[in-house]
């Protein structure tokens, strides 16, 4: 697997508009009024998220994303071109044909950092898109970072007819979901969390043989890669005070060990990078690191993983 470090990081799919609630203890079953610590509304999605930290960290970004003429979709598109991402957006469809409004998400946040995501307004089915022409466009590209959204599935043989090395996360991943199996076939380095696994390490083994690295994140935990030669590593967290809000934090972290690599680091000092950055995001509000920059991120290295 080898990249382009002069192309531009192409990413497929994912970007809402979400209504950040902060609360002090998730709802019950019973009716009951409750009282938030605070909430406001954010540009959301892990496409999103990838994209605005990657071009924090000083990449070239571009961005495929569906949105509707909406004012949420009018929101998130100029929120991200003025973050400098180069967009192409599509109109959201669903599967009969007819237009669907932008994804919308409502995020129940708790002190530690955890969450309930509620989809108000779910993903779009497909989008109006040639991905054969799509491929010809992001043929520059150095990495193209595939999304588990279900319209990117249409869009996975054109990327790797391409020859470019594919990136996807798949985020909260069970073993033996059918959904995800496209995503992993077409994919180079594969991304995960342990949350719904219960020996992580065991499917880390089954996934590298058809992948060249796999990265597991633990949370507060650190993360653990594998690479194809059957090597591990281990990768304690950096600490974070406070905790602001973990939307995004895997994104961060996705992009942190994307820019490593990029810039010919080994995968240990890249996952180091990649925690600094996942540490940065939850530090602030916003889907990266409100100070986030490559300098900043090593700094942060050198201080707490040297």
């Amino acid at each position: 697997m080898s990249a382009d470090a002069r192309g531009p990081v192409w990413v497929v799919g994912g970007c809402s508009m979400d209504t950040i609630i902060h609360l002090d203890d998730l709802p019950t079953g019973a009716s009951q009024t409750v009282m938030a610590r605070e909430s406001y509304q954010a540009v959301g999605g892990t496409g999103a998220g990838k994209a605005l930290n990657l071009k924090a960290l000083g990449l070239d970004v571009c961005l495929h994303t569906i949105l509707a003429n909406d004012a949420e979709g009018r929101t998130v598109e100029a929120v991200l071109a003025e973050a400098g991402i180069v967009l192409e957006v599509a109109a959201a469809k669903a599967l009969d044909g007819s237009t669907t409004p932008t994804e919308q998400h409502v995020n129940l946040m708790l002190p530690d950092g955890h969450r309930l995501s509620i989809y108000t307004q779910p993903p779009a089915a497909q989008a109006a898109t040639d991905w054969t022409d799509f491929a010809v466009r992001c043929a520059d590209a150095s990495i193209v970072v595939a999304n588990i959204l279900d319209y990117v599935r249409a869009a996975l043989p054109a990327i790797r007819a391409t020859g470019k090395p594919v990136w996807t996360d798949l985020h909260d991943y069970r073993d033996g979901a059918e959904y995800y199996e496209d995503f992993i076939e077409a994919a180079d380095v594969i991304f995960l969390s342990d949350t719904n696994l219960d020996d992580y390490r065991a499917t880390m083994e089954r996934l590298i043989t058809r992948a060249e690295l796999v990265i597991c994140t633990h949370g507060e935990a650190g993360a653990t890669l594998l690479d194809k030669s059957g090597g591990w590593h281990s990768q304690v967290a950096c600490t974070v005070d406070p905790v602001v809000d973990t939307n995004g934090a895997g994104d961060a972290f996705f992009s942190g060990f994307l820019k490593g690599y990029l810039l010919g680091y080994t995968t240990e000092d890249s996952l180091k990078l990649a925690t600094a950055c996942g540490a940065l995001a939850v530090g602030s509000r916003s889907l990266r690191g409100e100070h986030l920059s490559i300098e900043t991120a090593a700094a942060l290295v050198a201080q707490q993983l040297s």
